[in-house]
């Protein structure tokens, strides 16, 4: 049995808001769209958000790589992949490719670096330990 990899897919359909005066999807809109697919995608890693208001600990954002490959354009319909990449001791990476589907054109693809973080003090945490074992196959050394 291979070790499991969390994945999520979620589609989005491109709105009047999403483009710029040039009739094409604005970078924001895209991260826009990854963040909906992180939302599920930390929810799937146990993550739920109600449980992390409760305990006041959160997946942040430390670093964002984005390469974009098209412009998608007004009423587009798009899909976002999204997976554990891998993870550290403090952090993890998270990858992400919004593709056209109706003529498989990769539009965008994207890494994030997250770290958790207890709030208010905004004190980085470990990983949840049961990640070390359940997701050992994407441990970095």
């Amino acid at each position: 049995m291979l070790p499991e990899t969390p994945t999520i897919q979620t589609e989005v359909q491109v709105m009047f808001f999403d483009t710029d005066c040039g009739g094409v999807v604005h970078n924001l809109a895209y991260l826009r769209f990854i963040e909906m697919a992180r939302t599920y995608l930390a929810d799937q890693l146990g993550m739920g958000f109600v449980a992390m208001s409760r305990d006041q600990q959160y997946p942040v954002v430390v670093r964002t790589e984005v390469d974009y490959k098209r412009p998608a354009v007004l009423w587009d319909k798009l899909v976002v992949h999204g997976r554990l990449e891998s993870l550290e001791r403090s952090r993890f990476w998270c990858s992400f490719e919004i593709i056209r589907p109706c003529d498989g054109m990769l539009m965008v693809t994207c890494r994030q670096m997250l770290a958790v973080v207890q709030m208010p003090a905004g004190k980085p945490l470990r990983l949840p330990a049961e990640w070390a074992t359940r997701y050992a196959h994407l441990r970095k050394a």
